[in-house]
C-alpha cells in the first residue's frame, strides 16, 4: 500500500494512534498480556513497547492505577518476587474473574470494531438515498 505524501513537506505521511480509540482499554491489553503468564509491572511496560514496535506508550503511571484497579474487581493477583539481586519485584497473576473479563471485553471490542468500519466506509445508504432522489 502507498503512504501518500504530506502536501505541505513532501514526507511521507505517518499514521498516528489515536489516544481517544485506546482509552478505556488499558484493562484488556493488561489482561491480554497476563495471558501470556505472570509478569511484572515493568515487564508488562516493555512487553506493550515491543509488541508495538515502539509506536505506542502506555504512562507507568496509568498503568499501575490499571494494576490497583484490576485487583481491586479480583481480576489480578499479585505477590512479591524472591529476586536475589535488585530490587524486589510485585508480579501480577490473571484470575479466573480476569480471564472472564478478557474474553468479555474482547467481544465488546470485536463489536467495536465492526460498527466502526461499517461507519467509516465510503458510499453505502448515502449512495444509494441520492440514487433514489435523483442527485447522483
Amino acid at each position: 500500500m502507498d503512504i501518500p505524501q504530506n502536501p505541505w513537506t513532501e514526507e511521507p505521511y505517518k499514521p498516528k494512534l489515536s489516544p481517544d480509540l485506546l482509552r478505556g482499554h488499558t484493562e484488556t491489553i493488561v489482561l491480554g498480556i497476563l495471558h501470556g503468564g505472570d509478569a511484572y509491572g515493568f515487564e508488562i511496560y516493555t512487553t506493550i513497547l515491543e509488541r508495538t514496535g515502539d509506536q505506542y506508550e502506555l504512562k507507568e503511571t496509568t498503568l499501575y492505577s490499571s494494576y490497583k484497579r484490576l485487583e481491586q474487581e479480583g481480576c489480578i493477583s499479585s505477590y512479591w518476587g524472591d529476586e536475589t539481586r535488585g530490587a524486589r519485584r510485585r508480579y501480577y497473576h490473571l484470575t479466573d474473574k480476569g480471564r472472564e473479563s478478557y474474553r468479555r471485553n474482547m467481544q465488546d471490542w470485536e463489536f467495536t470494531r465492526k460498527i466502526l468500519e461499517s461507519l467509516m466506509q465510503t458510499g453505502g445508504a448515502v449512495t444509494k438515498s441520492r440514487n433514489m432522489l435523483g442527485l447522483q
